[in-house]
């Protein structure tokens, strides 16, 4: 009974001291918030898709790409970022939203369905905004994982971690886009 005591005891003391030292995060844990964050963008291609059947106005809108690339690759030169791996993964979320939108809207058109009424400018992009902010942001903490060999392995991990915790609201449509968001995140070559 000592020995088991005394060997209960060591066991506690290995354990508490580890608790007090970091340790360090998997790739794939890391890549998590830019996977999660992308797909709350793409979340938002709902809100957009209903304001441009409002107005008529087309999906693509390459004055406003221009602009959101051009300040995402502002934004990520800041931070240390290559201007080139910037609008390669802003092309690829906007790329993504553009397939949910014009899937939405030919479903909508098919249906008839009304809906409430969307104001694209005051609505939604300033969330759109914030989160490319936090895309930025994201890309910069996590530029050695996305430079390594890893890397699409890894992503295509978070991705699968994030589809499979948010069964409900995602859909095959919802899973197709959050791969293409993601497809220009690793820059290893």
């Amino acid at each position: 009974m000592q020995v088991l005591k005394g060997e209960l005891a060591i066991l506690m003391i290995i354990v508490i001291g580890r608790m007090g030292r970091a340790q360090p995060q998997s790739a794939r844990a890391r890549l998590q918030p830019l996977v999660e964050t992308s797909a709350r963008r793409l979340a938002i291609a709902k809100q957009v898709a209903l304001a441009k059947w409002d107005c008529q106005a087309p999906v693509e809108d390459a004055a406003r790409e221009a602009q959101i690339i051009a300040t995402a690759i502002k934004a990520g030169e800041s931070r240390g970022l290559a201007p080139v791996e910037v609008s390669n993964f802003f092309r690829a979320q906007i790329e993504a939203n553009k397939l949910v939108q014009h899937s939405l809207l030919a479903e909508w058109r098919r249906a008839g369905k009304p809906h409430t009424r969307v104001n694209l400018v005051n609505a939604v992009r300033a969330e759109l905004d914030q989160l490319e902010t936090a895309l930025i942001v994201e890309l910069a903490d996590t530029a050695d994982i996305r430079a390594s060999a890893a890397c699409p392995a890894e992503t295509a991990k978070a991705i699968e971690k994030y589809l499979a915790g948010h069964k409900v609201e995602t859909g095959a449509l919802q899973g197709i886009a959050l791969n293409r968001a993601m497809a220009a995140t690793c820059t290893y070559e």
